[in-house]
């Protein structure tokens, strides 16, 4: 008798949308005696399913993320296959993923102590890199991300089980209210939303420049955001931004002469490693969502990224 895998969140197999509740905990634990997050800010992170954090890394950390960013930017030619995603007109560099394999300094960042122990903190588990990348929005012609939820693509397309991982941004610019900040709707992380349509062969060639597939519909949006409302922070640089898996989110394009710059880090709990995807023929590709991992993340004190 063939097993079937227990799915708690199907998606893209049904004829209509469809509201599913969250069965995880937000903040699953603190296994350290004394949590990198106060209990308010704990708090907030579980009502809103996201948190801002001011003033994480220093000026002169922020420029050295930055310098390495604009060097990767400069020599695509130097990066692994397919890690380099351009606009779908104008060219220029969208994202760059699997920055902590191709540079040795955001390797430091992702396992830097301020990040990771706050992931392993919320998500009382040992931890390790899913996706790691760098997001660039430049100036007069950044394009939009619509919105989604990034955990019903990790289900759909990597096969991550359940909702026991995060994003961090950290910010490598100062963010404007005008230069197309993310948006989240506070709350939407409490609800999956089920999507129509089936997941085509090597969708992320596509997806990654504009999300098509995977992306709630109309209705659903609404009504979330009319139980929660839209935030769009815009906080400076050196800021990180951390946000639910399951979090509603998106961004409009940037039409402004400020470019918006970040690193982007999601930490996944080692028990919530990958398994074959519930809604695709296969995985996407490694450097999109990682497999091949041996070990939790080694953290490293917030001064060895940056000697």
């Amino acid at each position: 008798m063939q097993h079937i895998r227990e799915d708690h969140y199907t998606t893209r197999t049904n004829a209509r949308p469809q509201f599913i509740p969250r069965e995880e905990p937000v903040i699953h634990g603190r296994p350290d005696r004394q949590p990198p997050l106060r209990p308010d800010q704990l708090a907030e992170f579980s009502r809103n399913g996201f948190i801002v954090l001011e003033n994480v890394f220093a000026e002169h950390e922020v420029e050295r993320m930055k310098a390495t960013a604009e060097e990767l930017r400069q020599h695509p030619a130097s990066l692994a296959d397919e890690t380099v995603v351009s606009e779908r007109d104008s060219g220029a560099v969208r994202s760059i993923f699997a920055i902590h394999r191709q540079s040795v300094h955001f390797d430091y960042v992702a396992r830097d102590r301020r990040l990771a122990d706050v992931a392993r903190c919320i998500l009382a588990d040992e931890v390790y890199i899913h996706q790691s990348r760098l997001n660039y929005k430049p100036a007069f012609r950044g394009r939009e991300f619509y919105w989604h939820s990034d955990f019903e693509t990790w289900h759909a397309e990597d096969g991550m089980p359940n909702m026991r991982a995060i994003s961090m941004s950290v910010m490598l610019t100062d963010n404007h209210p005008q230069a197309g900040p993310v948006m989240f709707v506070p709350g939407s992380h409490k609800t999956f939303i089920s999507c129509v349509g089936e997941t085509p062969d090597d969708n992320y060639k596509a997806s990654l420049k504009r999300q098509e597939t995977g992306i709630p519909d109309a209705k659903s949006i609404e009504t979330l955001v009319d139980e929660g409302g839209i935030e769009a922070p815009a906080p400076k640089a050196g800021s990180v931004v951390i946000f639910d898996c399951n979090t509603l989110h998106a961004s409009n394009g940037n039409i402004t002469p400020f470019e918006r710059m970040n690193a982007f880090f999601v930490y996944n709990a080692w028990s919530n490693r990958l398994k074959t995807p519930f809604a695709a023929h296969k995985p996407r590709p490694e450097h999109i969502a990682h497999r091949k991992v041996d070990h939790p993340i080694r953290i490293v004190d917030s001064n060895q990224a940056f000697e």
